[in-house]
């Protein structure tokens, strides 16, 4: 491995074995067993996995719930052992996978940092020369001496949390865990993952919010069913992630009831000629076709609709080129939402006859706009593009 690979996940594949039927009957289970009859099944949670943290990334690893991205965690963390692939770790890791885990509530909470700075690995002296770093951090210096069962529950993530980033591992592995403790300990956890960012500090980061992900993160990769979808730039992978996202989301409360006369309309397709994610300055690009089978005039209507706000933002129609007659019909259509700022879209397209009464409604599809132009500390640029439209104003004091 070379010397800047922090870590290494080589074709990694891991299964789980499902019971499919219950039996407490030790001569069933034999019996079973010479019929060649499992009583399991494997559920495949990854499948050959592969790819290299360097020294001093920010590596962000998103997907959905269940697509395995926990599992990967557990295994770069060697809890569990992949069925195939290894995993090579250049130094110390330091997993927070769980809050929590290995506390104990009948200690105090001194009692409890050094219990679980054990259990990471480290020695009783190295736990002394970060034990003040940790109770500062976490700000409970007037509670170590106190048993852990008498901490709050924001008390206890903030104790746990602050061992497992303040202990000086050469690789921190991070599942979910950027929201925990009030307010403040958020802010305060917001500056050192900014800090740690800039350090140079290797991290692997599991994470839901692709704000935090484009944030800290320089790397990602996004998994699905248990498989690498997309890999490489941060922006990349959230924005597939997010587009994935909205499409489910679309798809599961579209709940339009429409009464179509669908014996006149068929093979209706709406496909994007263009990328789904795009700028302001891109343009969006698509292509209806369909077969209309009686004989009778039509044209295309179709709407992109803010997802968040639930508003039109954009209508059109091909109602000055009204198709004749029985046959196919293509056409593509171009346009370009270049004042707008980040926007989640849905498309829909129908097919009208003259009377303007709807004959056919296609699948609804997504878009993604983001701006790419807007620097991170840019904190009033950043504020403006909360709205709809791009800030095209100017301030004028006297």
């Amino acid at each position: 491995m070379n010397d800047n690979i922090a870590v290494k996940i080589d074709h990694v594949s891991k299964f789980f074995h499902l019971p499919t039927e219950a039996t407490n009957s030790l001569r069933t289970t034999l019996v079973n067993r010479l019929r060649g009859i499992k009583g399991y099944r494997e559920q495949h949670v990854l499948k050959d996995i592969d790819f290299e943290v360097e020294e001093g990334d920010f590596f962000g690893i998103v997907g959905r719930n269940g697509s395995g991205k926990s599992t990967l965690l557990k295994i770069i963390s060697q809890i569990y052992t992949p069925e195939k692939g290894n995993v090579i770790v250049n130094g110390k890791l330091v997993s927070f996978i769980e809050l929590g885990v290995g506390f104990n509530p009948e200690l105090t909470g001194k009692e409890n940092v050094y219990l679980n700075g054990a259990m990471l690995g480290f020695s009783r002296e190295e736990i002394s020369d970060m034990y003040d770093e940790i109770v500062d951090f976490a700000e409970l210096e007037e509670f170590m001496n106190q048993k852990l069962k008498n901490y709050s529950s924001g008390m206890q993530v903030r104790l746990a949390f602050s061992v497992a980033i303040k202990a000086r591992g050469d690789v921190l592995v991070l599942d979910e865990v950027l929201a925990v403790g009030d307010e403040s300990f958020q802010r305060k956890c917001n500056d050192y993952f900014l800090e740690r960012k800039k350090s140079g500090k290797t991290t692997i980061l599991v994470t839901h919010d692709m704000g935090a992900a484009k944030k800290y993160c320089n790397k990602a990769i996004l998994i699905e069913n248990g498989l690498i979808k997309v890999s490489g730039d941060v922006n990349d992978v959230a924005n597939q992630y997010s587009l994935d996202n909205l499409q489910t989301e679309v798809t599961a409360r579209s709940d339009l009831e429409i009464d179509v006369k669908e014996e006149w309309i068929e093979n209706l397709e709406v496909n994007f000629i263009n990328q789904q994610k795009i700028t302001p300055n891109d343009e969006v690009k698509f292509e209806v076709s369909y077969d209309v089978k009686k004989d009778t005039e039509t044209y295309i209507a179709f709407s992109l609709t803010d997802v968040d706000r639930n508003i039109w933002i954009y209508n059109d129609n091909s109602l000055d080129y009204l198709t004749k007659g029985k046959g196919h019909n293509r056409a593509i259509y171009t346009c370009k939402l270049d004042q707008v700022n980040n926007l989640k879209l849905k498309l829909q397209v129908s097919i009208r006859n003259k009377r303007d009464e709807m004959i056919a409604f296609a699948d609804e599809k997504v878009i993604l706009i983001n701006r790419n132009d807007i620097s991170d500390d840019d904190k009033s640029a950043q504020d403006s593009a909360t709205g709809l439209i791009q800030r095209n104003g100017s301030w004028e004091f006297e």
